[in-house]
């Protein structure tokens, strides 16, 4: 089916910046609709092995034209065991990149972005030092409500508000248009938009849940992926729509409205992007599965097996929906394949050993369990403090859990269970590819980030 054009009355206008329970629909809903103002001085404190330790001058709803004008690098504090041999990412030859980008084994730098939805930021934490590097408003009032963060091949975020617009942040300072007004963690949250936000756009949808980057072409003269693209999805009413907006400015480039899905709970609730940038978008509870292809704008919808909560693309093209029990479809056949349950709860990610990790309830607190991507079998349960709703990958291969709503998120290390806490977020909400390896794990070549 053909896109609309982007004039629909539910697409703004991009504002650039510069040169980025489970299975209860119900019970789900109380939990996702609690955002608001929040604390912007929090500390950021880091645990140990085992611990269980806005202003702004302007705003902008959509169909308006108004233009909106507009953190210190990496904090290592040590390195982490080394476990780029599970990454499963050739090198390439060392060239103008100096190896860099396009598939190295040696990432420049690692983050985790998280929502802190009740608060209406999103933390930048290093996932080497588990230092909060910045924190930022994620539009000019902080009742956005921001959840979905996704990270593209070159580091860079873009962060969805439950409430309406999508905004993207640079992950390094060469690319932000105010290098020396740009946040340094929690406690220095700058006036919107601080001067690391390259872009925001905002949109008129009472739902606003996925956002997913699709890989752009990777350049040996920029040393970057050149052409990055996002796809996002956002309902109105009864009105379902999936909107491709450029990476470099924020502006909709294709919206496709999806008129035989219903809106029913918040739209389309997870996004993922397989290797080719098709985009594929999944609903709370049992609704449909539904992707919509990069080079022609034609979309399918595919009735879900289980009720779905979060959902990622493994590294064969095939998406997975994840609550209490996973499902695993096969776009070659349209067949799925279900576990039903799992004890899992909230988001997933499949790491390069093949296994997909999912967040769970257990012993009084929460579990991180392992899924063999082809048995759809549980393999390993790993004890953590607390239940994790969302679930990432980190490019050394550990396993982060973002709590629900408590300040806490785990590193653990899948090779022997044990795990770090982060303690100081502020209502957090993210279960998305918070780290961008999912992406990269899809796509088969290293980001520069």
């Amino acid at each position: 089916m053909k896109y609309v054009s982007c004039r629909a009355t539910l697409v703004g206008c991009a504002l650039v910046l510069g040169c980025g329970s489970d299975s209860n629909p119900a019970a789900t809903a109380s939990a996702e609709d609690s955002g608001g103002t929040g604390n912007t001085t929090v500390p950021a404190t880091t645990g140990t092995t085992g611990d269980t330790a806005a202003s702004a001058s302007a705003s902008a709803s959509v169909g308006d034209t108004t233009t909106t004008t507009g953190a210190d690098e990496g904090n290592d504090s040590g390195p982490l065991p080394v476990k780029l041999d599970v990454l499963g990412i050739p090198d390439i030859a060392i060239g103008a990149c100096g190896g860099k980008g396009g598939g190295s084994n040696d990432p420049d730098f690692s983050y985790i972005w998280v929502a802190n939805s009740e608060e209406g930021t999103v933390s930048k934490i290093n996932t080497v030092s588990l230092e909060e590097e910045g924190r930022y408003w994620t539009r000019a009032d902080p009742a956005g409500s921001p959840s979905r963060t996704s990270v593209s091949l070159n580091g860079d975020v873009a962060v969805a508000n439950r409430e309406g617009g999508v905004i993207k942040i640079s992950a390094r300072l060469e690319g932000c248009p105010e290098p020396n007004n740009t946040s340094s963690g929690a406690g220095d949250v700058k006036p919107f938009p601080d001067g690391c936000v390259v872009w925001f756009t905002p949109f008129n949808y009472t739902s606003q849940r996925p956002v997913a980057w699709a890989p752009g072409t990777w350049s040996d003269i920029t040393c970057r992926y050149e052409d990055e693209m996002l796809w996002t999805s956002g309902a109105q009413g009864e009105a379902v729509e999936v909107l491709l907006l450029n990476g470099e400015d924020g502006a909709v480039e294709e919206l496709i409205p999806i008129v035989g899905t219903q809106a029913g709970f918040y739209g389309i609730y997870g996004a993922a992007s397989d290797a080719e940038g098709n985009f594929w978008g999944s609903q709370l509870g049992i609704g449909n599965l539904v992707r919509v292809d990069r080079n022609n704008f034609e979309y399918e919808e595919h009735p879900m097996a289980l009720n779905g909560y979060g959902m990622t693309v493994d590294t064969e093209g095939r998406p997975w929906t994840c609550s209490n029990g996973v499902a695993r479809f096969d776009p070659d056949d349209g067949t799925w394949q279900t576990n039903a349950n799992v004890g899992g709860g909230g988001g997933c990610m499949v790491d390069a050993d093949g296994h997909l990790w999912i967040g769970g309830y257990g012993n009084g607190g929460g579990n991180m369990i392992s899924i063999d991507t082809e048995t759809l079998a549980v393999v390993q349960t790993i004890p953590i403090p607390n239940y994790v709703h969302g679930v990432s990958i980190d490019f050394y291969g550990y396993v982060w859990g973002v709590t629900l709503g408590q300040p806490f998120a785990y590193r653990v290390d899948p090779a022997d269970g044990t795990f770090e806490t982060f303690a100081g977020l502020t209502g957090p909400y993210t279960y998305s590819d918070m780290t961008g390896w999912a992406l990269s794990n899809v796509v088969g070549g290293g980001p520069s980030g």
